[in-house]
């Protein structure tokens, strides 16, 4: 029998390269619904060539132009848009496995209508467990979902570990997040504040999404995934280490209570946590490149300098913080991203905003998707003000 597929935000990075797994395996996957944001024309193609039963699109005037498209080519998706669609597809009964893809904290609702509904969830939107944190994780007990983590870091965290997440406490020492370092690996903190836009979005090992390829630059990206990595594997912010390895082949490490360490390897390719996490726990055929051991290169690893990376000490101050305070962080940095991008500010400032942030949003421990959303606005609107009061 196939597995029923909803792929949330099928057209970005994540979402086209889970498409590229699905398309190698015809007789083992059926996509049931896509969803985007904006992107039409790319939509069209993956209608023609999935046909859905659904394409939800984030906003009217974008779903009216691709149902036009679609009526016009005579496929059979049926057009949707309004986040109440995006929902409906991640928790429809026809549906078995969800990845969650969206970028940001707008993938969260669908993220929890998905973990209440009892789906396997694919989790690619770490946003999902900075914002929604425990909230999240009640939704996925409470559902009985299976989460399974497609983060590069997080899934070879979850490859190195048993099966069982119950002998995860008492063999776990320490997580060891690895890192490319970004572009700005060894550039001058100094010149930080000259970098561009596009400077900060031509990562040398992946192509990601711009919002994803400033984090990485920041290594906001990491401090997520700290705290994600806090709420996937039950450990302790002071069991979980970042270590800089420019080559990027160990996708991350765990050591355990007798000093071993175990570590996944593999090419730089989304496509081997996403087909790992299609197929658990079995393993198909992703379509990547094998390692060749006898043309690699030597292995290299930092500990990152926080002068040159200042948002990553953010993690583990929001994880000691009182409840909430991540989505806080969250919120902000996407609001400091976005500004950077639209050139409103500088690339240092990024962490001023984000810093500004926290210190004006206390927050009271959320208990619902309402509490965050809520939190989420305050703490947007906290980035916004802080923005203006910036020194050029």
């Amino acid at each position: 029998m196939k597995q029923v597929l909803t792929i949330l935000g099928s057209t970005g990075s994540v979402g086209t390269s889970t498409l590229d797994v699905v398309a190698r395996h015809p007789g083992r996957f059926e996509i049931f619904a896509l969803t985007a944001a904006t992107q039409v024309d790319l939509m069209l193609q993956q209608c023609a060539q999935f046909k859905p039963k659904f394409a939800v699109m984030a906003s009217a005037p974008h779903a009216a132009l691709l149902a036009e498209k679609i009526k016009q080519n005579s496929l059979p998706t049926q057009v949707l848009s309004a986040p109440e669609a995006i929902e409906m597809v991640a928790s429809h009964t026809d549906v078995d496995a969800v990845m969650a893809a969206i970028v940001g904290a707008a993938g969260l609702a669908p993220c929890l209508a998905a973990a209440r509904a009892g789906k396997r969830l694919l989790l690619a939107n770490k946003e999902a467990l900075v914002v929604g944190g425990e909230v999240f994780l009640a939704a996925v007990k409470q559902g009985g979902a299976l989460l399974l983590p497609i983060d590069s870091e997080h899934s070879a965290v979850f490859q190195s570990l048993p099966e069982d997440p119950a002998v995860w406490p008492r063999r776990i020492e320490k997580i060891m997040l690895t890192s490319s370092g970004g572009p700005f690996r060894t550039r001058d903190p100094a010149t930080l504040r000259e970098v561009t836009p596009e400077q900060a979005c031509a990562h040398p090992n992946f192509a990601m999404g711009r919002k994803i390829s400033v984090d990485s630059a920041t290594m906001m990206n990491k401090a997520l995934e700290v705290i994600e990595a806090k709420y996937l594997f039950g450990v302790t912010p002071e069991q979980i280490e970042v270590v800089i390895h420019p080559q990027q082949i160990i996708h991350s490490m765990v050591q355990f209570h007798d000093a071993s360490v175990m570590a996944q390897l593999g090419t730089p390719d989304m496509r081997v946590p996403i087909a790992y996490g299609l197929s658990w726990p079995e393993r198909i055929e992703s379509g990547t490149a094998r390692l060749d051991f006898s043309q690699m290169a030597a292995m290299t690893f930092e500990v990152p300098d926080l002068q040159r990376f200042p948002c990553l000490q953010l993690a583990w101050e929001s994880l000691r913080a009182p409840s909430g305070t991540c989505a806080v962080l969250n919120a902000a940095n996407e609001v400091a991203v976005a500004a950077f991008l639209d050139r409103r500010i500088r690339f240092d400032q990024i962490h001023q905003i984000n810093l500004a942030t926290l210190e004006a949003v206390s927050p009271s421990k959320p208990q619902t998707l309402e509490d965050l959303l809520a939190l989420d606005a305050q703490s947007r609107a906290a980035a916004l003000q802080a923005m203006a009061g910036l020194r050029a």
